[in-house]
């Protein structure tokens, strides 16, 4: 009889809650679709001469092989953050990744790939603690003292990482590192949308701190 009670108590309310649930639904793709494709366009670039000068160029970390040769991915951000720095767009290249275990180093291969094109050691700068895009835009802010910058990204991934840069304080513009196709493109669209949505629980909501330290600006201020 009690259940029986309860369900009279609800039915009445599913239309509603169906509507509601509906509505719901609908604004957060839509939401999703907007910041993924056109939220961003004004300050996102595809070539080197288009971006506005800042002194740092954010790199974030992708995956290499076993072998150690850098991923497509990879390889790309790493020379678009070139093509910007030998433009004179930027002064230095922060290059943030995965170091969590002693063999597996993104930062490093990152580094190891940008001086065989020439680029200064003194103008590369490494993060080894950018396990995730959150993480490497919170500890660009926090630990490199970096205000502005130029995040160098492939097109499907920089919509989130500008989102997570806004949400910290940052005031960043976008540059397209896409030069090659990519084997599992659908896969890394599909997943930037339950990305993005964790990404605006953890700005908004959960506001978790990643791996800290003592601040190590990248630019000393004069004495």
């Amino acid at each position: 009889m009690k259940r029986v009670a309860v369900w009279n108590a609800v039915k009445p309310r599913l239309p509603k809650i169906a509507l509601g649930l509906l509505v719901a639904g609908v604004g957060l793709a839509g939401w999703t679709a907007w910041t993924l494709t056109v939220r961003y366009r004004d300050v996102r670039y595809t070539a080197p001469a288009e971006v506005p000068q800042r002194a740092v160029a954010i790199v974030f970390g992708a995956g290499y092989w076993p072998d150690g040769r850098i991923g497509d991915v990879l390889r790309d951000r790493v020379d678009a953050a070139i093509a910007l720095y030998e433009a004179g767009r930027v002064q230095k290249l922060l290059f943030s990744g995965d170091n969590r275990f002693l063999d597996y180093n993104e930062p490093g291969k990152m580094l190891e790939y940008a001086l065989a094109q020439g680029v200064p050691r003194e103008d590369i700068v490494l993060d080894y603690a950018g396990r995730r895009t959150y993480d490497t835009c919170y500890r660009a802010r926090d630990i490199f003292q970096v205000q502005e910058a130029v995040l160098v990204t492939q097109r499907y991934h920089l919509p989130r990482a500008q989102f997570i840069c806004e949400g910290l304080g940052l005031d960043t513009v976008g540059y397209i590192a896409d030069r090659t196709p990519y084997v599992h493109i659908r896969w890394y669209w599909f997943r930037e949308g339950p990305a993005l949505w964790r990404t605006w629980w953890d700005i908004h909501l959960a506001k978790p701190q990643p791996v800290l330290g003592e601040p190590l600006p990248i630019f000393q201020e004069p004495e």
